[in-house]
C-alpha cells in the first residue's frame, strides 16, 4: 500500500493542474470502489474549484469552493495519471487515456488536464466530506500527528507510546501513534535509529524517542525526494517509477549482509502482528 511518501509525492504531481483550478468533466465508470461513491458525486464535482490540494495520513483531500472536500485513498493498487490535452490526447480519438478496462474514475479539469484513477483490485476509496466536519468524520478522527510536523517531537512521541505493551514496530504502525507510516518506513527507520522492532513502545527512553522521531522525518524526507517506493503498483502521477526501493537498507533484503559500516550482521525477516518485519540483529537493541 502506499505509504506517506508516495501519496505526497503524487499530490506534488497533481498540484499544478489541479489547485486552483476548475472540475470541468468527471466520470466514473462503475458505482463503486472499495466502498459506493457518496450520492451526486459527479454533480458535487462537476464545476467546482480546488482552492487548496493537501495530505493527511495517507489520504489526498482537496478543498473546493463548495466548502466540501474530496477525499482520496489509493488502497492497495490504486494509481492517478495526469495527460495533458496539448501532448497526450484527443478526446474521443482512439487509445484516448482514460478508457481501460480498470480505470474507474476520470476528472478533467481546466488547466486544462485529464486526471485518471487506475485500480485493477479496487481497495481505493473516493468521497466527498463537509470540509468543516474533516476532523471528526470517522476516516480521519483519532488518526495521529503527522510525522514531518513540527508537532512531532520527542515528547509527543513518548506520550503517544505510553503504557503500550506491544513492540515498537507495531505501535509506530498504528496511525493513532503517527499518522502516515507504513511498513516500508518504519523498518528504515528503526534501522537507521538502531532500535530493535521487537523492544517495547512503553520502554523507548527520551534519548531514543528523539532518535526515532529525527530518523522518521530523515527516511521520509529522502523517500519523497526519491519520488517514493515503487515496488508493485505505485508510479507518480506523470508516470515515472519511483526510486527509494534502490535505497532500502533492510526492507526486503532478508538473508544479505548489513550495510552499516564495521557490521558483519545479516538482516533477518520476522513476522509481527502479521506484517513482516526486515531488520539487522546485530545492529538493533
Amino acid at each position: 500500500m502506499p505509504e506517506l511518501p508516495e501519496v505526497e509525492t503524487v499530490r506534488r504531481g497533481l498540484a499544478p493542474v489541479l489547485e486552483h483550478h476548475r472540475f470541468t468533466h468527471v466520470e466514473t465508470r462503475r458505482g463503486d470502489l472499495r466502498r459506493p461513491f457518496p450520492p451526486d458525486f459527479v454533480q458535487r464535482l462537476q464545476g467546482r474549484t480546488v482552492s487548496r490540494l493537501w495530505r493527511r495520513a495517507k489520504y489526498l483531500l482537496a478543498d473546493l469552493d463548495s466548502g466540501e472536500t474530496l477525499v482520496v485513498h489509493l488502497g492497495m493498487s490504486g494509481r492517478v495519471a495526469i495527460h495533458t490535452r496539448e501532448l497526450d490526447f484527443k478526446p474521443g480519438a482512439q487509445g484516448d487515456p482514460g478508457r481501460g478496462k480498470h480505470d474507474h474514475v476520470v476528472f478533467e479539469t481546466d488547466a486544462p488536464a485529464r486526471i485518471v484513477f487506475t485500480d485493477h483490485r479496487r481497495f481505493g476509496l473516493m468521497t466527498i466530506v463537509d470540509t468543516e466536519t474533516l476532523d471528526t468524520n470517522s476516516l480521519f478522527k483519532g488518526i495521529g500527528v503527522e510525522p514531518l510536523s513540527k508537532a512531532f517531537d520527542a515528547a509527543r512521541l513518548r506520550r503517544a507510546l505510553e503504557g503500550k505493551r506491544t513492540p515498537i514496530k507495531s505501535a509506530l504502525l498504528d496511525q493513532r501513534v503517527v499518522a502516515g507510516l507504513g511498513n516500508i518506513y518504519v523498518c528504515e527507520a528503526l534501522f537507521r535509529a538502531r532500535i530493535s522492532p521487537k523492544r517495547s513502545a512503553a520502554g523507548i527512553s527520551a534519548d531514543r524517542a528523539a532518535l526515532l522521531v529525527a530518523t522518521i522525518k530523515a527516511v521520509l524526507k529522502d523517500a519523497i525526494k526519491a519520488g517514493g517506493s515503487s515496488l508493485r503498483d505505485y508510479a507518480k502521477a506523470d508516470g515515472a517509477l519511483g526510486e527509494f526501493q534502490h535505497r532500502f537498507a533492510v526492507y526486503g533484503r532478508a538473508g544479505r549482509r548489513c550495510g552499516s559500516p564495521g557490521c558483519t550482521g545479516t538482516v533477518k525477516r520476522i513476522v509481527q502482528a502479521g506484517r513482516s518485519t526486515f531488520y539487522c540483529p546485530s545492529c538493533q537493541r
